[in-house]
């Protein structure tokens, strides 16, 4: 039995109890067991958090170069050391299989590293001038205290993203994680970053419980001292939060959900295809934003690869995701497998085929895989966090994008095919922010743009985006001499 751990929130560089001592109990979604009591924020703890991110943020902000570097390095050193740990606490907290808890204990010591370049990164460029001895210049600054709200879904992951590029970029922050994942997708960093010698305040984070974020959120939207707000999570909620933001004159970086989109044409390897399918679907429940939702294969090779990925589909297995051979671990929640089963069920009712799965386990939903599902039908028109796809079957490559693009989402596409010069053709027509040709739509890499388009968000975070991002540019001229005026 693995022993009940109590946390505080992280506000100041100290562990403290939230405003009125309110707590909630953070449980394992697939046995219900509580992984950790943690403190319950509000407003008031918004507000003392975000006080104290904007008292460090011109010492941090002063910080040399070399400094934010250590710390960063230092962070990934630190979090490698914990692997073991961290992985089974994603498993508790949020019903991850042992391969994707390593894929992110592998990803984000990488992104740390990546980020600590960043503070080395040219901040600004000589811009030639008309007027005669001056000396223009556009230069890059913090922009101060950067609110960023992370999700669950890959929590070590997302979490890491929303802050490594302000902290490098002399930012401070206050990190919202999800009420599903408040240690391993927020307060792990208090422990980690405060060990990796971050001045108090630099970091800070609050958590709350089930159902109560619009407190926190609405302090991080409407307080004129955040500057910036990042957030990862489902279009509806990123919509929201646009709109409050946009009152405010607020810039929100948003990376939102995905109806994503992966093309099999019939020159494609058949084995390669199927497990890539399977993959790009069935990963972490297909609880990720670029999980492939529509698997769009050309009608020459449709019988053989629809059979052999249906069968592939039933060998994976379900259960607990502290076993290191489970494949499909629970829905974070009751509600998110009542979802997933209501949009199942409403596409079968309305013709959908069942050809694979289709039934929930526990609190796990078998791997599944639908046929001629209806327009009409929920599934087919919004981004159903399961492990569901629908299988379309097309004539020809362009018929495969114009579906591939008849959706309202645009986050990540995949296209498999053994030509890479058609695949790279088609990759231009397709309306997505990240397409991968000869690969499925999961993939994510520190140093490229992610992002999408249409109602998958705007912004990217990753490389050198996040300068433009989270700095301002400032237009600064020196005068050599005197000139003129005309009155």
């Amino acid at each position: 039995m693995i022993a009940t751990r109590e946390y505080g929130q992280f506000i100041g560089g100290e562990w403290v109890d939230a405003a009125d001592a309110a707590t909630f109990d953070d449980r394992d979604p697939y046995t219900g067991d509580v992984v950790a009591t943690v403190a319950a924020a509000g407003a008031e703890d918004a507000r003392r958090a975000i006080e104290a991110a904007a008292e460090a943020s011109g010492p941090w902000s002063a910080a040399p170069p070399a400094e934010r570097q250590r710390i960063l390095l230092k962070a990934a050193d630190v979090l490698e050391s914990r692997t073991e740990e961290i992985v089974g606490l994603l498993a508790r907290e949020t019903g991850c299989s042992f391969g994707f808890g390593m894929f992110q204990m592998h990803f984000v010591p990488g992104l740390f590293r990546q980020a600590a370049g960043i503070a080395y990164a040219p901040i600004g460029q000589v811009i030639p001038s008309d007027v005669p001895g001056t000396f223009a210049m556009g230069l890059r600054r913090p922009v101060g205290v950067v609110g960023a709200i992370a999700p669950w879904n890959a929590a070590l992951i997302l979490s890491a993203r929303a802050i490594a590029a302000p902290l490098a970029l002399g930012n401070t922050v206050v990190l919202k994680p999800s009420e599903w994942s408040p240690v391993s997708g927020g307060l792990i960093w208090g422990e980690i970053f405060a060990e990796a010698g971050l001045p108090p305040g630099a970091l800070n984070i609050v958590t709350h419980a089930p159902g109560e974020a619009g407190a926190i959120a609405d302090e991080l939207v409407s307080n004129p001292t955040v500057r910036r707000i990042n957030f990862t999570g489902s279009t509806a909620t990123g919509r929201k939060l646009a709109e409050a933001a946009g009152r405010h004159l607020k810039r929100v970086v948003l990376e939102l959900g995905g109806y994503n989109p992966l093309i099999v044409l019939g020159d494609a390897d058949l084995e390669y295809a199927v497990n890539a399918s399977a993959f790009g679907a069935f990963l972490h429940q297909g609880q990720i934003c670029m999980s492939a939702r529509k698997i769009i294969v050309e009608r020459s090779i449709a019988d053989e690869f629809v059979d052999r990925l249906a069968a592939k589909t039933k060998t994976l297995k379900v259960g607990d995701p502290k076993e290191q051979d489970t494949i499909i671990g629970p829905l974070i929640t009751e509600d998110a497998l009542a979802t997933v089963k209501a949009r199942v069920d409403d596409a079968v009712a309305k013709g959908a085929r069942v050809l694979a799965g289709g039934e929930a386990v526990g609190p796990c939903y078998q791997p599944t895989l639908l046929a001629d599902v209806p327009e009409d039908a929920e599934f087919a028109k919004v981004e159903t966090f399961g492990p569901v796809a629908a299988i379309e079957v097309v004539d020809t490559p362009q018929d495969a994008v114009e579906r591939a693009n008849a959706t309202a989402y645009g986050l990540s596409a995949g296209i498999i095919t053994s030509d890479p010069d058609r695949g790279f053709a088609l990759a231009q027509q397709v309306d997505a922010g990240i397409v991968h040709v000869n690969d499925q739509p999961v993939g994510d890499e520190p140093q490229m743009p992610f992002g999408g388009v249409k109602d998958s968000g705007w912004g990217r975070f990753g490389g050198q985006a996040v300068t433009d991002e989270f700095t301002e540019l400032r237009w600064v001229t020196i005068q050599s001499g005197t000139h003129p005026f005309p009155f």
